[in-house]
């Protein structure tokens, strides 16, 4: 029941008025003078970038720009990006630090089971005994398993991301439905 993480980050899409866009980096800035783009991704594989892909820019002014990937390669902690109709300095340094949206359709289906961060942050989180928990909010990844971060009006609870603790995941009523080891709520 591990999320894959097509997206780490939680709202940002909020600008963009078509929810079938999610984020999945950052313009940090130009790399070199011939147009390619140093980006902060939130995807954990160069594969989200294909060739041919379109992608939508959007700057913090709310200026978009739609582009089709040339190229992408690994850079250090992030991506290296040609788009098509970006060639020089100057046109990388008008996106910087915008976000970068791909078509949720465009994204990689996953194994059964397999949920991305975006389809998980928001669900309604319920014990086995009918307990209402709270709303996941977050996602912590660590080395073992992922955490899901659940908070309520009054409270923050962390749950782990295992089979033996989440029993369902249901998109459609937009809920998880969990069997808590003991002791995890009287902490």
């Amino acid at each position: 029941m591990k999320p894959d993480t097509a997206s780490r980050k939680n709202d940002s899409y909020a600008k963009v008025s078509n929810r079938s866009l999610i984020a999945i980096g950052r313009v940090i800035g130009p790399h070199g003078i011939k147009g390619e783009l140093r980006l902060f991704s939130y995807a954990d594989s160069v594969e989200t970038f294909a060739p041919g892909v379109s992608l939508l820019l959007q700057r913090h002014d709310d200026k978009q720009g739609e582009y089709t990937i040339v190229a992408a390669r690994p850079h250090k902690k992030g991506i290296l990006l040609q788009l098509e109709g970006i060639n020089s300095l100057d046109e990388v340094n008008v996106w910087r630090d915008a976000e970068v949206f791909l078509q949720t359709a465009k994204l990689k289906e996953l194994d059964e089971d397999s949920y991305y961060w975006f389809q998980v942050i928001g669900l309604k989180v319920v014990t086995v005994d009918h307990k209402f928990l709270g709303k996941i909010t977050n996602i912590i990844r660590t080395r073992s398993n992922d955490v899901y971060v659940v908070r309520n009006q009054s409270e923050e609870l962390l749950i782990p991301a295992i089979e033996s603790v989440v029993m369902e995941i249901d998109l459609d009523k937009k809920l998880m439905l969990v069997d808590l080891p003991e002791g995890l709520l009287d902490l």
